[in-house]
């Protein structure tokens, strides 16, 4: 059964443990072998839930690091990598949230295409689908 008050599950405690901040270093640490090469800190938000459709949305935000640029590295192919590569593992991190809805069933999840919402923030929408 699925927890009623799904919009007060998401606090900002539950989505550091979903997406920790360390995570965006490990990442960087992964892929350039030097965490400091990293342009920007990944955070997870939560947007909404619609009943109707069963569907959780969500965003992962990517905010520029003091000095670096972020518009200078390519994040619009980030939906791509991001859904795939290990230490991001989205598919545990949906997995997670099923879990802590208490919902029982099917799922599927997506990520968006990568949005600007700000000059130094950049967001890749995660849609969950609940079965």
């Amino acid at each position: 059964m699925l927890h009623t008050n799904v919009n007060d599950i998401f606090t900002s405690e539950v989505l550091k443990e979903l997406l920790p901040p360390q995570l965006s270093d490990e990442f960087f640490q992964a892929l350039y072998g030097d965490a400091d090469e990293g342009a920007y800190d990944i955070s997870l938000s939560y947007k909404n839930y619609d009943p109707v459709k069963k569907k959780l949305s969500f965003a992962l935000e990517l905010h520029e690091r003091p000095g670096k640029c972020l518009a200078c590295n390519l994040t619009y192919g980030l939906p791509q990598v991001f859904a795939r590569h290990p230490l991001i593992n989205i598919q545990g991190m949906v997995e997670k949230i099923v879990t802590l809805l208490g919902a029982g069933g099917s799922f599927g999840w997506e990520l968006g295409h990568t949005q600007t919402p700000a000059a130094k923030m950049h967001s890749i929408p995660l849609s969950i689908w609940l079965g």
